[in-house]
């Protein structure tokens, strides 16, 4: 007896254009998102108003799982120091899969170069959050520039995962020290 759940057309196109667009770019075709979900493309657009509204909703149901991995639990009682150590450990621990692409928010606005784009606004708003997350933990460290260690952290995570997704470089030793250097400058404990 089987207890697999059978997924719906819009979860199995959700999924498709997830694993797609990580894989092969956001320039997939609408038949080929069709093909690997098991949807025709009447179900597709009945279902989404196009390919570009498609992409955003995958990358935005997949954003809550992205944070869960990336993030550290609210309140887990860690320095903020260790807190923002823990994002790119988890980054360096992803980095390490052969699966692995680089962030897949980053890359979606590197490819639709539109920041108008459905897609590339949601992957705007979750590299935003994390933004603020670097922000919030800065300023609890006591960062003397808090906004300027925010984005030179948001700076270093989209490197290094740009240049492990690209396998130009391996993160292991690279990242932390990297950080610690950073954190260090900018008195954050």
């Amino acid at each position: 007896m089987s207890t697999e759940v059978k997924l719906s057309p819009r979860e199995r196109l959700l999924e498709a254009a997830a694993t797609l667009t990580y894989r092969d770019g956001v320039n997939i075709g609408v038949e080929a998102l069709c093909k690997a979900a098991g949807v025709s493309k009447r179900s597709m657009y009945q279902l989404f108003e196009s390919k570009d509204e498609l992409l955003a909703a995958s990358l935005k149901e997949r954003a809550s799982a992205y944070v869960a991995t990336l993030l550290p639990a609210m309140d887990d009682g860690r320095s903020p120091r260790e807190r923002i150590l823990h994002v790119f450990e988890q980054v360096e621990s992803q980095a390490g899969a052969p699966e692995f692409r680089g962030c897949r928010y980053l890359a979606v606005q590197i490819e639709l170069k539109d920041q108008s784009h459905p897609a590339s606004r949601v992957a705007r708003q979750v590299k935003a959050n994390l933004t603020a997350f670097f922000r919030a933990e800065a300023e609890q460290g006591g960062a003397g520039d808090p906004d300027l260690l925010a984005r030179q952290l948001s700076l270093v995570f989209d490197g290094a995962s740009a240049r492990a997704g690209i396998q130009a470089d391996n993160l292991t030793g690279l990242v932390a020290p990297t950080v610690t250097t950073l954190l260090d400058a900018a008195g954050v404990h």
